[in-house]
This record gives structure tokens, C-alpha cells and sequence, in this order.
């Protein structure tokens, strides 16, 4: 079938005829960009022109809930954005609730996410209320050159806002990197910090302050207690 004549198919599955029928369709083609490919065979269609149609007769009939299965595994890149772009599009006016493993998609469409482990519902929040539930949530990363006096990590060590400091391993260009765990994540000491290096002539390479990782609190979540092994 075409991408039309599967649409047209749907349509009439949902009881739409007549001119309410075509309107529904061409809404659905323009919505979902599919109108290149309106007249080619599904079966000749790329994986995210597929997904596309999965999409389109999914909507066709104006849903108010949504329910996707993995909708961006297999995609490339450029297919990821284009279909997370219009999941974000439909969000505005639709309920989507969307079961992935996949944590980037997690963080790219969704405003709140309910992790299930063994049956039961382990964390429901945000993503970025998950992210605070990371150990390296607020955290200082920066990046120097290998000859970085332990003195000067001395000096961070003993500021009252700083809880901890970790040295990671040296990379492969002679550079190291270097976490500072604050003692109150939710107010990291960056400009205090910065001012120490500037002060101890340090040249940073780099300097970020750590949002808090989504997979570090995934695997922190479903690997405790009743939910290990059994994840969703």
C-alpha cells in the first residue's frame, strides 16, 4: 500500500468518509511530513519514514492519549530529532506516555518520568528532579594539565563547601581531570572555586558544573532491594 492508501484505509476504519476523511488525511501528512512520500509504497519506505506512518495513523483520529513503545530505537540521529520533534509537537495538545529504556530519549521529550522496577513504581519526578538523586549531581569538573600540586588540592579540599575531592584518571594527553563534590549540591561554590585556581595560577581546560546523570540514578534505583534484575 502507499502511504495515502494505508492512511485513507485508517481513516475509514475510524469512520470518517467524505470530505471530513480527506481533511484528516492531508492534516495528518502535513503534521507528520510525509507529504514526499505520499505516493510510495510503505514496504520501499526508510525506518524513520516508517515510524513516520506509525505515527500517522496513530493520530489520524485525533487521540486524546498516546501510548509509544521505544518510538526513536534504530533510528539515526537526524530520525531521532525529526521524530522526537514531533512527539514534542503533539505533546502540546495530547497526553504521550512513552516506555523506553532509552535515558537520551527520556531527557529529550519527557516532562516527568516514572521508573518501574520488580512490578512496582520505584521514583516518579522529573528528569531533572531524578538528576538530583545523583552522586555527582552539582558537582565541579575541571580539566589540567598532569602537574597539578597536591597542595593545591589540599587548598580545595579544606574550603567548608567543598565535601570531597576526586581525581580521575590521567587521559591520554598528559591531562587529568578533577571533581570537586560540594557540600550542598543545590548551591555548587563554582565562582569561589574558580577564583582559588585564578588566585594558584591553575590553567583549567576546562570547567563545568554536573547536572546529575540519568543512568547513574537508573542503575542506583532498579539495582536495590525487590527491584534488581527486573526493570522497565
Amino acid at each position: 500500500m502507499t502511504v495515502v492508501g494505508f492512511l485513507d484505509f485508517i481513516a475509514e476504519i475510524r469512520g470518517f468518509s467524505g470530505r471530513e476523511k480527506t481533511q484528516r488525511i492531508e492534516e495528518t501528512i502535513e503534521r507528520c511530513v510525509l507529504s514526499d512520500v505520499r505516493f510510495q509504497t510503505i514496504s520501499t519506505l526508510s525506518k524513520g519514514f516508517k515510524q513516520r506512518v506509525c505515527f500517522a495513523q496513530s493520530i489520524i483520529h485525533d487521540p486524546e492519549y498516546l501510548i509509544m513503545d521505544e518510538p526513536t530505537d534504530g533510528l539515526d540521529p537526524n530520525q531521532k530529532h525529526e521524530v522526537r520533534g514531533m512527539i514534542r509537537d503533539m505533546a502540546k495538545t495530547k497526553t504521550i506516555i512513552l516506555s523506553t529504556h532509552i535515558l537520551e530519549e527520556v531527557d529529550a521529550v519527557c516532562t516527568r518520568a516514572i521508573i518501574i522496577a520488580g512490578g512496582k513504581i520505584v521514583a516518579d519526578d522529573t528528569p531533572d528532579g531524578l538528576r538530583t538523586r545523583s552522586s555527582v549531581h552539582g558537582a565541579l569538573c575541571f580539566t589540567v594539565q598532569k602537574d597539578l600540586g597536591k597542595e593545591t588540592l589540599a587548598g580545595l579540599e579544606r574550603m567548608s563547601e567543598v565535601k570531597a575531592v576526586e581525581t580521575l584518571p590521567e587521559s591520554k594527553d598528559g591531562k587529568v581531570m578533577v571533581r570537586v563534590y560540594p557540600t550542598d549540591p543545590l548551591s555548587p561554590p563554582a565562582d569561589k572555586v574558580m577564583h582559588y585556581f585564578l588566585e594558584n595560577n591553575v590553567a583549567l581546560e576546562s570547567f563545568v558544573v554536573e547536572n546529575g546523570r540519568l543512568d547513574q540514578v537508573f542503575r542506583a534505583i532498579t539495582t536495590s532491594g525487590s527491584g534488581e534484575g527486573k526493570n522497565e
